[in-house]
């Protein structure tokens, strides 16, 4: 049984990873963190895991070196901290925050206006997007797990552009999040009142995740990805939805059977027919992600790309790469799982 730990376990991700957690076949919940809730029960803080855990919050994890992993839940700024004493106790460490995601460390800074703590550690961090780095995550000890918009993006482009069926000069990536995207702190621009009949860009000028996916996109072709990301934030709780826009001259047909035949024995991913129309309500509370290839008259191609943000966007991912870290099988604690209707 693997022995696994929270830092930061009352998010929304966080508590995610906690139902996972309690419901994995291979897998023991045994330590949670958050300073703000510290000595409280799980179930008096979620009421929905009343009765299902004796688990208490603590404020740090004292005795991690007893654990096996730990998944960092924490706002940026917190595993960059924490990871090095967990590797040096023979931890592995899965970060859901951006601190080990860029390679380059002054990039990182400029997009996160701090001052990287363990830059030494950037070479070492896997980034956990199974279907393109899975040898690398079995052998890993320090997983970077990619970002909801990142994940959308990428795994609804990446065997096109690898392929050479689209133009690389410029890729247009068109996203929508759920407001739980933003994570569980009061803001205002969140409030129910604010977002209810609303919709709106944001980050239009740089978003923190544009890097990220440009890494990750570079390192596809030979030379550069002219992306262009824009955000925006829709009236829902959960989901994201990407629309990908890119020149090409091949057909439809080929543009789809090159995208299914690369994700045809992915476990989480499902390409549709070609033309379908994937919604994020058919991926919701699964860690799914289901992509749609179209073509209109001028030779512009579309992609359609749908995820749970908190799923396969955050703790699904997460579980799914904790599981190729040890060994077991990548669907443990997740198979099964048939979205929400209605």
């Amino acid at each position: 049984m693997i022995r696994t730990g929270i830092i930061g376990g009352t998010g929304y991700t966080g508590a995610e990873l906690i139902r996972l957690l309690l419901e994995h076949p291979q897998a023991e919940l045994a330590r949670l963190t958050s300073r703000r809730n510290a000595g409280r029960p799980v179930g008096e803080v979620f009421p929905h895991f009343a009765g299902k855990t004796d688990l208490v919050f603590s404020e740090a994890l004292d005795d991690a070196a007893e654990l096996d992993a730990v998944f960092v839940a924490a706002p940026n700024g917190v595993a960059m901290e924490d990871a090095p004493a967990l590797l040096e106790a023979g931890v592995k460490v899965i970060d859901l925050s951006a601190d080990f995601r860029i390679k380059d460390a002054a990039v990182w800074e400029r997009w996160y206006g701090q001052k990287h703590a363990c830059p030494e550690r950037l070479p070492e961090a896997v980034y956990g997007l199974p279907e393109l780095h899975r040898d690398l995550i079995k052998e890993a000890r320090l997983i970077a797990n990619p970002g909801c918009y990142p994940t959308s993006v990428i795994l609804g482009c990446a065997p096109l552009l690898k392929a050479g069926l689209i133009d690389p000069g410029l890729l247009i990536a068109d996203s929508k999040s759920g407001v739980s995207g933003a994570g569980r702190g009061a803001q205002t621009h969140l409030l129910s009142a604010e977002v209810d009949g609303n919709f709106m860009a944001y980050g239009v000028s740089g978003h923190r995740h544009f890097p990220e996916i440009a890494q990750c996109l570079d390192g596809l072709v030979d030379g550069a990805v002219g992306l262009s990301f824009t955000p925006h934030l829709v009236p829902m709780t959960r989901g994201i939805f990407s629309t990908l826009y890119f020149k090409t001259d091949e057909t439809l047909e080929t543009l789809h059977r090159a995208m299914a035949d690369a994700w045809k024995d992915e476990p989480f991913v499902a390409v549709l027919n070609a033309g379908g129309h994937p919604k994020t309500r058919t991926v919701r509370g699964t860690n799914e992600c289901q992509i749609a290839v179209h073509k209109t008259d001028g030779g512009v191609g579309k992609v359609l790309s749908v995820i749970d943000n908190l799923l396969k966007g955050a703790s699904g991912q997460a579980l799914q790469n904790m599981n190729l870290m040890f060994g077991l099988d990548e669907t443990a604690g997740l198979e099964g799982r048939v979205a929400l209707y209605p």
